[in-house]
């Protein structure tokens, strides 16, 4: 580890996710003591229950053409894997709108080139935590699968990768049948008829490695507190005060806020205006008789399926709600309706570890990282879907630019913006 030249000894990270956690880690790298505090423990919000893919192949803007194509009253439906209750809340109406215009075509195209750039850093980091201290592993798929029900759902995806190869990425896929996809997986069924083999992508098991990198965080010398639920942010001078609900203060140099999907609460008074919505996702695990070994994917139903152990995560949704409002059941019962159809041998009944985590998502499909407009205050957060698979690389960046050396590719990312 290094030792900080910065003046700053001594960050609080404000939530114990992913992106909080390797933020941690990577200050730690830099000589600098941390506090990480959270309302209710490590990985406690979308960081559980998502799918733990480490996909750059598939790391892409969430708003993008198709989802205008599908139109308001798909939308509006709670069977569509995108579901926009229908409210008279003006936030929500220009978080829409927003997104709405970063979903045209030509908007698309300059998040993809964004993601392009990032995507081949993505992995790096994983490296790096796995080299000192991480235990829980990171996977390779070989390969990862998507499924369709017809060849003209497979087009869309080719599309997507076609944009990608534009903007200077690149995608290493090959196409399949249905039955070469069986071949790889026997529990997916005769409805199946194509797919894609995609190269060079990863996953982990989400809470496992949540626990694995707030242990290594701890080992490393960091202080977690738990059950501190931050409600104020105040500069006294020469630091900052992290005040819980309780009343308890903690001082430290500078301050990170990586509280996912409730992002605003604390980061408005700092000059973020974006709106960070909460997207929400669902998921569930079963048992199926074969239990899949791969990660797969059905883009058109949007549905994420993970072998976790001996149970396959089945998760999915994209539900612009408020984060604190209740579960949806009628979520669960689109996800499994979705499920019936691809999969054979699943007993759909025997469910476990049903869960709906906040996704935190920007109109323009870019995270919030780096500064505010106090000096003391840094933002991490915003990523979407894809907090976990971007989220050591933006740990990593935020360290550098607490400690006043921030990368350029920043500016992509100005949480003032």
């Amino acid at each position: 580890m290094s030792t900080s030249s910065s003046g700053i000894k001594h960050v609080a990270v404000v939530g114990a996710g992913m992106i909080g956690l390797t933020t941690a880690w990577y200050l730690q790298e830099r000589g600098v003591r941390v506090t990480v505090v959270d309302r209710t423990g490590v990985a406690a919000g979308s960081s559980w229950g998502n799918a733990g893919w480490l996909t750059p192949a598939l790391t892409l803007p969430l708003g993008e053409p198709s989802v205008l194509m599908s139109g308001p009253k798909a939308m509006l439906s709670s069977k569509s894997p995108l579901y926009i209750p229908l409210a008279l809340d003006p936030k929500l109406i220009r978080f829409l709108l927003g997104f709405a215009w970063h979903a045209l075509p030509r908007q698309w195209r300059k998040s993809i080139a964004i993601f392009a750039t990032v995507n081949p850093l993505a992995m790096e980091p994983f490296r790096e935590l796995a080299a000192d201290g991480v235990t829980e592993p990171v996977k390779e798929a070989k390969p990862f699968l998507a499924g369709f029900l017809s060849e003209k759902d497979r087009k869309g995806l080719l599309h997507e990768f076609e944009v990608v190869h534009s903007s200077g990425g690149t995608v290493d896929f090959d196409l399949a049948t249905g039955d070469e996809l069986r071949a790889l997986e026997p529990t997916l069924s005769d409805a199946v008829v194509c797919g894609v083999l995609l190269r060079g992508q990863y996953f982990i098991n989400p809470p496992k490695y949540a626990e694995s990198l707030g242990a290594a965080v701890i080992k490393r010398g960091a202080e977690l507190k738990t059950g501190f639920d931050v409600t104020d942010i105040r500069d006294s001078g020469d630091g900052v005060d992290v005040i819980s609900a309780s009343g308890e203060s903690l001082r430290a140099d500078a301050v990170v806020i990586a509280t996912g999907a409730w992002l605003n609460r604390l980061t408005r008074r700092f000059g973020v205006k974006a709106i960070v919505q909460a997207g929400r996702g669902y998921s569930f695990s079963v048992k199926p008789e074969v239990v899949p070994t791969h990660p797969i994917y059905f883009p058109s139903q949007r549905l994420a399926c993970t072998p976790l152990g001996d149970r396959l995560r089945i998760g999915g949704m994209m539900e612009f709600r408020n984060v604190d409002a209740a579960p949806d059941e009628r979520r669960i019962q689109t996800l499994i309706a979705a499920g019936r159809p691809v999969f054979q041998g699943v007993d759909w009944d025997a469910r476990e570890e049903e869960w709906v985590g906040g996704r935190p998502v920007t109109a323009d499909g870019h995270a919030l990282i780096g500064a505010t407009t106090n000096p003391r205050v840094f933002v991490g957060g915003g990523h979407g879907m894809w907090g976990i698979a971007l989220g050591p690389l933006t740990g990593k960046l935020l360290a550098g630019a607490v400690v006043g050396e921030p990368d350029p590719l920043l500016k992509q990312f100005d949480p003032l913006r």
